[in-house]
């Protein structure tokens, strides 16, 4: 996003003849609570248009064809829009769904702009998780990058300091990604270069989703980084770590355990 942002702003400026910058903000995601925020928030983001002026009501909107609403409408299709799992909030048939999203979208314009949906509030800069922890010690549970209700927030939050405080402690003992296949290996007594050997053979599967989900779960690696390593697509790495975290509960396999050793 860096990248496309930074480029087309310079695009932008030498063909219009300006300096400085384009976009107020840097490009930001939000983790947000599914159940309770989700609908809301796109609701939210897909009526920005409107509220921007650039559409002068919901039938132009509908029409707007810089924005996802138009594909959850059914006016355009794109193939990395996943519409079919928001309209299955709505209804199981196409139809319904669409109409009744409509509907939800329309009752969402009198609300105006909400502070609510742009994530908890707290500055990122406050000085790391201490200094977040110490600043919502009497109040809701809140920060910025995560959207949802304080008990949602802080569980996020106490996972993410502890796999940064994992991650850093593995790191400072020498343990990497490379340390990882030969442990994995180690410990179903295969080949190392049998670890990420393409193919289904059962296990080099097993292998292969142990060694995504420690790489998430005990080094912080992101299902991108991982998905370069073992040449797979992120989707199946992702399928991976779950596969992963099965087969380690159900087998009483722990990494951390096996490092102490």
């Amino acid at each position: 996003m860096r990248r496309l942002l930074t480029g087309y702003a310079v695009s932008f400026n030498h063909r219009h003849h300006r300096h400085g910058h384009l976009f107020q903000n840097r490009y930001k995601s939000i983790l947000c609570q599914e159940d309770l925020y989700l609908l809301e928030l796109v609701r939210y983001i897909h009526l920005n248009p409107l509220r921007a002026r650039l559409v002068k009501d919901l039938k132009g909107l509908d029409k707007y064809p810089y924005c996802g609403h138009n594909v959850l409408m059914g006016k355009r299709k794109r193939d990395w829009q996943d519409a079919d799992y928001i309209l299955k909030f709505y209804a199981s048939k196409c139809s319904t769904a669409r109409r009744r999203y409509r509907k939800y979208v329309e009752k969402g314009i009198a609300d105006g702009r909400r502070s609510d949906l742009t994530g908890g509030g707290l500055i990122r800069s406050a000085g790391g998780w201490s200094a977040v922890k110490a600043l919502r010690r009497d109040r809701m549970k809140s920060d910025e990058r995560i959207l949802g209700e304080g008990d949602f927030v802080e569980t996020v939050l106490k996972a993410a300091q502890e796999n940064l405080e994992r991650k850093y402690e593995l790191e400072a003992q020498g343990y990497n990604f490379d340390w990882l296949i030969k442990r994995v290996a180690q410990l179903l007594g295969i080949e190392p270069k049998d670890v990420l050997a393409a193919g289904k053979y059962v296990k080099t599967v097993k292998a292969r989703s142990l060694l995504c989900y420690w790489g998430v779960r005990e080094l912080g690696m992101t299902t991108v980084e991982l998905a370069k390593k073992v040449n797979l697509a992120q989707p199946t790495v992702s399928q991976a770590v779950s596969r992963g975290k099965k087969i380690a509960e159900k087998q009483g396999l722990n990494l951390k355990e096996q490092i102490n050793q």
